[in-house]
Order: structure tokens, then sequence, then C-alpha cells
């Protein structure tokens, strides 16, 4: 009899397959796509096509996109990222260093911010000729990934399964529950990346790493406090000599110039630095405690609110009031509320102190102003060009320790099950947003709403496989080809079609559609504890290691570090047959 329903579903699978390998079309249109052709052809209702919005799992990815922001915000990441990265040694070395608390850190923030966080801190490093940053941006993205499988909110991938076991009547995973596999996982993963991993990639410089030579650099200056740590150490010791993206090209002493800066120069009291740089890297400059930039009762340059201020960089005009006139005596503070941080001469390295500065028509300054200046000035005659510049996030200093104490009230929350774990999450996010952490306005942009719709209609489209028989023919296909191996064979299995489908299609969706698979070969062939197989689900769908398409953080090392396709196959491949004989022999030894 012909069964319409699974040849139906069947087809739609396949072709949705197709399409989302061959990148045709965006991978959330695809899946909401069938989603709604499946309500169409009667295998799903409204109401199973459109559970997965009110889903627990993918309601807490949600609020984590929130809050992850909402850290990220304060600037406590750069300042951890400027604490792990960096020191001298061997690439090995460097790696692990590197590598290891950034997959700490994953264990417990949602890793696209993580990976964003640490793109530009490796860019700039490379660009000065430290290495070579395809060396580094795979090991970020890998390291993060097998961060995430430490904890339930480590991933998106682990929530929405746990979301998935709840709809389908079964407890969700515990806090910890992943821990004991995914702990000793990610440290030989990061252990197997260090010391061999990297030799598989190539040794490529960035497009932007090529053109380095060419970009657009301002010129800083800055003076030397009573206060900063490293007054009577040599320019190396001081670590001026080797800074991510900022060339120290002069020191000022007492009127006198040091136009020749060496490393074995010794840092005094009062001198005044100078620095030639990114915005960005300036802006960061700026921060560090005992370097003053300039004394300002309206601006506090260590630690203004980026949700009131931001950077920007103008052009002067022909016909501003402001050519002819120093910095010093030119009222900008008064006329335009904003503070001059740095100053660009097209063809020309500036050697004078900030203030002393006559402008220029064509100068461009980056500057620090009240977030309406592009608004209020854009049309001026004063300049030719006002735009906004990259800006490193920042808030006053309370507000880091502030949202670290909800976030681990938080964890605590969710760990010993004092409150539940979407409303910990929610209750977080709330605080977060009141306390103005994070503004509004910025809590609706962290969101990544493409991967939720991916992952809510994932949850219909499992559906209709599980109400037209498609998953239960697919798990008697892997019973009869791996159970003959024992529940060690169904569980690789299980890790093999998973690792192939998250190399097509994005990692939430992979878990959302052969969970249907591994619940039904969970009751087709009885193990004893069911746990097992839908842990090993969770970690096949997460560790995306050979494809720039499945995994998001991979793709947003792709272009940076310059790769090829190939090479995520020659150094993910190797890893993914790692980590699956890893995590089924932690499996095996735990549970059977």
């Amino acid at each position: 009899m012909f069964d319409f329903a699974f040849y139906y579903t069947a087809f739609l699978i396949l072709a949705m397959s197709i399409l989302l390998i061959r990148d045709i079309f965006e991978p959330d249109i695809i899946i909401f796509s069938v989603l709604i052709l499946l309500i169409l052809g009667g295998v799903i209702s409204v109401e199973e096509a459109f559970s997965g919005f009110s889903n627990h799992g993918m309601l807490t990815v949600m609020f984590l996109f929130i809050i992850a922001a909402a850290i990220q915000q304060t600037g406590m990441l750069n300042l951890i990222g400027d604490k792990i990265f960096g020191g001298d040694g061997k690439l090995s070395i460097k790696l692990l260093r590197f590598l290891l608390p950034v997959s700490a850190i994953s264990a417990f923030f949602n890793n696209t911010p993580i990976v964003a966080m640490f793109i530009p801190a490796i860019r700039i490093a490379a660009r000065k000729g430290h290495f070579s940053v395809s060396k580094f941006m795979i090991p970020l993205s890998y390291a993060s990934i097998l961060g995430g499988l430490c904890t339930l909110i480590g991933t998106s991938t682990t929530l929405v399964i746990h979301g998935l076991l709840i709809d389908s009547g079964m407890p969700g995973f515990g806090f910890f529950e992943i821990s004991k596999i995914g702990v000793p996982l990610a440290f030989a993963g990061v252990l197997l990346i260090s010391f061999v991993g990297h030799r598989l990639l190539p040794d490529r410089k960035s497009p932007s790493v090529q053109l380095g030579e060419n970009t657009r650099e301002f010129v800083i200056e800055m003076k030397v406090e009573k206060d900063y740590k490293h007054i009577g150490k040599t320019i190396a010791k001081a670590g001026l000599r080797h800074l991510k993206g900022l060339y120290l090209f002069q020191i000022e002493r007492q009127g006198a110039i040091l136009s020749t800066v060496g490393p074995n120069e010794r840092i005094k009291l009062g001198d005044r630095l100078f620095f030639t740089g990114l915005p960005e890297t300036i802006l960061e400059l700026q921060r560090t405690p005992g370097l003053s930039l300039l004394k300002d009762v309206a601006f506090n340059l260590k630690s203004y609110d980026s949700d009131e201020y931001g950077v920007f960089e103008v052009v002067v005009s022909a016909h501003s009031p402001l050519i002819g006139k120093n910095v010093r005596f030119s009222q900008f503070r008064t006329r335009y509320q904003a503070v001059i941080l740095a100053i660009h001469r097209s063809g020309e390295r500036i050697q004078k102190k900030i203030g002393d500065i006559i402008l220029h028509g064509g100068d461009t300054l980056l500057i620090l102003a009240k977030k309406n200046f592009a608004a209020k000035w854009y049309h001026s005659k004063d300049f030719y060009l006002v735009s906004r510049s990259p800006a490193l996030p920042s808030k006053p200093k309370w507000y880091s320790w502030f949202s670290l104490g909800v976030l681990a009230t938080m964890i605590v929350a969710m760990a010993t099950g004092a409150l539940p774990i979407l409303v910990a999450v929610c209750l977080a996010s709330i605080i977060l947003i009141l306390s103005k952490t994070i503004s509004p306005e910025e809590a609706r942009k962290s969101v990544n709403w493409s991967v939720l719709l991916v992952i809510a209609s994932a949850f219909g489209v499992a559906k209709g496989m599980a109400n037209s028989g498609f998953a239960d023919f697919l798990a008697h296909q892997l019973v009869h080809l791996f159970g003959v191996f024992g529940p060690v064979g169904l569980l690789a299995g299980v890790y093999l079609i998973t690792s192939i489908y998250t190399l097509v299609i994005t990692n939430n969706a992979a878990a959302a559609l052969v969970f249907p698979v591994t619940l039904s070969i969970t009751q087709t062939a009885v193990f004893g504890d069911p746990r097992p197989f839908f842990l090993v689900l969770a970690i096949g769908a997460s560790a995306s290691f050979a494809s720039p398409i499945g995994y998001q953080t991979n793709l947003m090392v792709y272009g940076p570090g310059g790769y090829k396709f190939k090479d995520f196959l020659k150094i993910g491949l190797p890893m993914n047959i790692f980590v699956g004989i890893v995590a089924l022999a932690l499996i095996t030894f735990y549970y059977f």
C-alpha cells in the first residue's frame, strides 16, 4: 500500500538536504519552507509545526544571546582576551595558552560572541608579523565548539536536544550531565589541536594582513602617569615593543625627542609616548592604567558607556573653522561636545603633541562623542565626512563585576535546580536590561533571529519525520547495520549519521532532525538507559569540524583566516574521528 506521508516526507527531506548542501538559499528559508510544505501535505498539524517556537530549548538560546551580548558590552571579554592572548614561545605552547581559556569560557557563554571577540585580536597581532593568522582561526573555532560541550548552556545544540527531550515526556539534561564526557573531550581535543592539528593548517595570511601596509593608521600621544606599573622598566619588559596593532615610534622626554626607540630604552615618569595604530587598538590603549590621553571632566576615557558614547571618524573640510588652529585652542570639546583621540594625515606621520597639531583640510580625526554626533554634524560644512568607527564595547567598571555576578548566580541557580533553566536565563536577561548593562535596543540586536528560526522550524520538521514513519525507517536501517555490534555499534551509528548531517546542514537542524531517529532507536533496541544515545547525538551534532557550513563559528573564521574548503577537510576529518572515538570510549565506560 502506497504511504503518501512517508514518501512525501522522504522527498522533502532529500530535497531539503540537497538545497542546504548546494547553499542555494539561506538555511532558515529552506527549513521553514519545508515546514510549511509538511503542513500543506497533512503530515503535521499547525500546532505541531509551530510548537518549536515555544520550545524551552529554543527560548533558552534566545535569552542566552542577550546575556552573552551584555557581558561583551561591559568589555569584560576583551579584558580576558588581553590576559590570555599573546606571550612568547613555540606555536604549540602559544596555542595551548590561548585555546584552553577559550574552551573554558565557551562552557558558560554562547560561543558566537566569543569567537567574534577574538577574531580582531588575532588579525591585529598577525598584521604586525607575529604569526600566520591561518594557524589560529580554525583552532579558535574548534576550541569554542569543544568548550561548548562542557555544560548544558555551552552550545545551543545541547539546549535543542534538552528541549526535545522535555517535549517527548523525558527528563531534560542536567546542567553538568554532559560534563563528564565534554570536559575530558575538550581537554583532549585542545591538546590535539595545539600539538598536532596546527601542522595540518596552511601558513597563509588573510587578505587584510597582506594589505596591512596600506591600512590607514592614526597617531596617538599618551603621557606616563605615576600609577603606571612599568615605570623604570625597559620598553621590551613593559610589553610596548610588540603591541597588537600598535607601534611606538617616538618618546618625548623633558622637551627632547627620542625618535629611535630601542627595546632597552627605560620608561620614565612624565614621558610622552607616541604610537601609530588602528582605531580599535587606539581605543584599547587609552584604557591602560597609568597612561593618560588627556584630562577631561566630561568624559571618563577609561570606562565610558558605549551605549551613550560612540567613536567617529571625521574628515576636516576645506571650509572648516578648525583649519589653521591647533587642537588645544580650537575649542573642539566645547563646540562639538567631543574629544579628539587621534589624528591621521595622509602621507605624513605627525611628530607633534596632539594638542600642538595645527589642523589642515583633509585631516581625519578619531573622536569620542555622544551617539547623536553623526545626526547633528553630518550635513555641517565643518566636515567632509562623518562616519562611525569600529568601537570596543565599554562600560563603567562596576558593570563588569555586576554582570559576572548575575551570570554566576544564574549558573548556580540552574546547576542546583533552584530555578528552572528557562526561568533563570529570563530573569538574568531582565536584570541586565533593567540595570542598563545592555540597552533594550542592543538586546534586540544581539538575538540571531535566523538561528532561532532554524531551530524552531527544525522541531516541526522532526515531528513530520516521526509522524510519517520516516524516522522509524531510518532507525531500523541503523539498527540493522550497526546493531550487530551491540550498544557501542548503535552509538557509533548515531554519531556517524549526525556528523554527516552536521557537515551539510546547520548543527541545530541536524540535532532536531536526527532526534526522532535516535528516539526510535532507543525504543526499538533496548539497551537499558537511553541517555547515552542522546548524549552522543549532542556531541555528534556539535562536532562540526570538517566543513565551514555546519557550525556558525566555522563560517565566522572562514574569511578572516584566508581558508579554502579543503583546509577544513584536512584538519576537520581527523578531528571528527578523534572526537567520535574519545566520546564513544567515555560513554561506554560510564554507561555500559
